[in-house]
């Protein structure tokens, strides 16, 4: 599943395609692009230009200008559980090594650009999403942005356990079951912790850790490129301390700790 560092691999390949003029859109897919008819998206852009691209935790949009030069609507897009943007011979997130021989079906929505360029959204299990104007009011700030005092705020507050927290969405956007295993073991903090149990010192670690391991998973290629990830099986061992690594399940997450290290 796409986390953060993924989603925004796939927002810098947006960038690429900022201020080309659209001269086609394929929104064939009325499963990916619902609510909307086949059509409705590609009414909405064509002979625009796609002019800004964000991310707010695993959302993508893009900023749109009109043909006449006013503003368009928004482009939401949303990976799923595998979905890619390919544009230029780049891809985002990186995935595995392409099949040898892609299905048509496969490639779920598209643009193409009055130079020819190609945008296309990529997913083999259709679980993407592109809709315009998404609704982003659900979502808290985004975990790569949030400063040390609302983290504290936000994530400091009631008795839930602290990874659960860390996944709420509503809380911080972002947070995927994989960077909350890692930033809690980077923090030295056992995931079933209730939040009101973290003092300030704690609460300073843990977003200290979550910086950290977003920028390395940024630089790296994915969160999947962690320190404890690899070692996230039956078996392994803390690569700190070597102590046996703990499974068990927190918010409804199968989840992996070190019992020597986080308390």
């Amino acid at each position: 599943m796409p986390e953060l560092p993924e989603v925004e691999l796939a927002r810098q390949v947006l960038t690429d395609a900022l201020g080309r003029r659209i001269r086609d859109v394929d929104d064939h897919d009325d499963w990916v692009c619902r609510p909307h008819a086949p059509g409705d998206i590609a009414a909405a852009l064509r002979g625009g230009r796609l002019t800004g691209a964000h991310r707010r935790g695993k959302t993508l949009w893009c900023e749109t200008e009109s043909g006449a030069g006013r503003p368009g609507p928004h482009l939401g897009l949303h990976l799923g559980m595998a979905g890619q943007l390919r544009f230029g011979g780049r891809s985002g997130p990186p995935g595995r090594a392409r099949e040898r021989e892609e299905k048509p079906e496969w490639f779920r929505f598209g643009i193409t650009f009055a130079d020819g360029e190609q945008l296309r959204l990529f997913d083999t299990r259709r679980l993407s999403r592109v809709r315009l104007d998404p609704d982003l009011d659900a979502l808290g700030p985004d975990a790569g942005e949030v400063s040390r005092r609302e983290f504290r705020e936000r994530v400091g507050r009631g008795r839930a356990p602290v990874k659960a927290r860390l996944l709420d969405q509503s809380v911080l956007a972002g947070i995927g079951n994989l960077l909350a295993d890692e930033s809690l073991w980077q923090a030295a903090i056992a995931p079933a912790r209730p939040v009101n149990e973290l003092s300030g010192d704690d609460l300073a670690n843990l977003h200290k850790a979550l910086r950290k391991a977003l920028r390395a998973a940024i630089e790296h290629g994915g969160v999947h490129t962690g320190e404890i990830i690899p070692h996230r099986r039956a078996g392994d061992h803390c690569p700190r301390c070597g102590a046996a690594l703990t499974h068990g399940t927190v918010g409804g997450r199968s989840t992996w700790w070190c019992p020597a290290e986080q308390i």
